[in-house]
């Protein structure tokens, strides 16, 4: 598994687990729904720290439990 796809994977799996669609993570987080499918499928091959940062934020995690 390439890293971008288990962010990708740990994101969604994050997401659910909070009970948060994907528009509404992307309002939280301040990053563009289209972005959020993007990296829930594999279609970002190299997101920013700053967007892994807002999306842990708004998950309440860390960004290591994002990338790892």
């Amino acid at each position: 598994m390439t890293r971008e796809n288990k962010i990708g994977k740990n994101i969604k799996k994050l997401r659910h687990a909070k009970g948060l669609s994907q528009d509404r993570l992307s309002k939280l987080a301040d990053v563009s729904y289209n972005s959020i499918i993007k990296l829930e499928t594999g279609g970002v091959i190299n997101p920013t720290i700053k967007t892994l940062q807002k999306l842990a934020d708004a998950l309440k995690v860390s960004l290591n439990d994002l990338v790892e």
